[in-house]
């Protein structure tokens, strides 16, 4: 009898007696074997890797966790190179003015801005602009530009109230990079500029006498828009509409009285002159019969400064904006009012008066009237005044 032989995994029996693997040879029994098992090995090999992969994995994650905990954030060391105009947007909180700052190269890190702008109290208060910056600037160097208003780059431009369009247009001109005519160009075409309708696209009034800062990149149409939007916020605040319905007047009526207001009065005066106004434009008026009688608006109508002085063939121009000519309202605002002046017009206060005269220059004293006889006494104490006084 032979022994079973396995050609496959060759292990018949060694000369010896004994088999390959170790143990004696007994004919008629037949050998065990023990087979490698290579997908089991396999699979242990990988669950090791696995394992000291995770391990490595954590260790060295955990190292750079706790690295971060002690390193700082990437910064530059200063002071920078080259020009950037920075702009800071209205809202910006500090990661988003990081971002923003990162992106144009500015600082090294959002962290590091992060990081200078906690360290800075006054921080809290930057305020939106364009400011001058540099190229890898140190994140502390950049907070300390950005906290101080000063540093804004832009065209601080400032309107007193009661000019006309043509006068600001010229201040505009004079104080930015744009000609009058770029400015003239634009107002040629004002559907963009966000009149009210029943402005009939006339800016004339509605382009508001403040304090503006331009910034870089800011055109005539923008400019200018502000200026409107400047305007809105100014008659949303009185609630220019309501108090219009209010009085029986539409929006653009209340606001040309408040232009007149503007050109004829100040301070405590102006709701006295809107309520003069009011009277002589009632029906009932038989003491101006309807006329307005206000040289502002004569002056306007001749194109010229509306302070002054008229002769007799000046206050015969025939204009729908002679005051002195037609009755009622001129057809729009003369000039841009102010806050004071569009409240007054709003606001005016009761008391029967159809008449006032400036008796001093000076001082602004005004004085009501509500007879054409007491009005008299007024001017001529007014011109009195002018004989010494160099005001006049």
């Amino acid at each position: 009898m032979t022994d079973e032989y396995d050609a496959d995994q060759g292990s018949a029996p060694l000369i010896d007696g004994s088999s390959d693997d170790g143990t004696p040879y007994e004919p008629g029994r037949r050998r065990s074997r023990k087979r490698r098992s290579v997908p089991g090995c396999l699979a242990v090999i990988v669950a090791l890797a696995v394992i000291v992969g995770g391990f490595y994995f954590v260790v060295t994650w955990g190292i750079d966790k706790i690295g971060d905990q002690f390193s700082s954030a990437d910064d530059y060391p200063g002071p920078g190179h080259g020009n950037v105009t920075f702009q800071v947007h209205s809202g910006d909180t500090a990661a988003v003015m990081g971002r923003n700052l990162k992106s144009d190269g500015v600082v090294a890190s959002v962290e590091a801005f992060i990081d200078a702008a906690n360290a800075d109290p006054e921080s809290n208060g930057i305020q939106a602009g364009y400011f001058p910056l540099k190229k890898e600037m140190a994140a502390a160097d950049v907070v300390d530009v950005l906290v101080d208003p000063s540093n804004m780059v832009k065209d601080t431009v400032t309107f007193p109230e009661g000019l006309r369009v043509v006068d600001m247009v010229k201040i505009l001109a004079e104080q930015t990079d744009y000609s009058k005519k770029d400015f003239e160009k634009v107002l040629d075409k004002p559907d963009k500029l966000g009149l009210p309708d029943y402005a009939d696209g006339n800016p004339e009034g509605y382009l508001f006498p403040a304090t503006y800062d331009f910034g870089p990149d800011a055109t005539p149409e923008s400019m200018l828009t502000d200026m409107v939007d400047r305007w809105r916020q100014a008659a949303e605040d009185a609630d220019l509409e309501a108090a219009a319905a209010d009085l029986g007047y539409t929006p653009q009526e209340l606001m040309t009285v408040a232009s007149l207001v503007e050109a004829e009065g100040r301070g405590d005066d102006m709701p006295k002159i809107a309520r003069a106004i009011y009277n002589r434009l009632q029906p009932d008026n038989t003491e101006t019969n309807g006329l307005l009688q206000i040289d502002a608006t004569v002056n306007y109508a001749l194109g010229r400064n509306l302070g002054v002085a008229l002769t007799e063939e000046d206050l015969a121009v025939d204009s729908p904006y002679n005051t002195r000519l037609y009755p009622g309202l001129p057809p729009g605002p003369i000039e841009a009012p102010g806050d004071d002046a569009i409240n007054a017009a709003l606001n005016p206060a009761e008391g029967p008066w159809y008449y006032w005269v400036t008796v001093n220059l000076k001082t602004g004293e005004t004085k009501f009237a509500t007879t054409l006889d007491e009005f008299n006494e007024y001017k001529a104490e007014f011109l009195q005044y002018c004989e010494t006084s160099e005001a006049c």
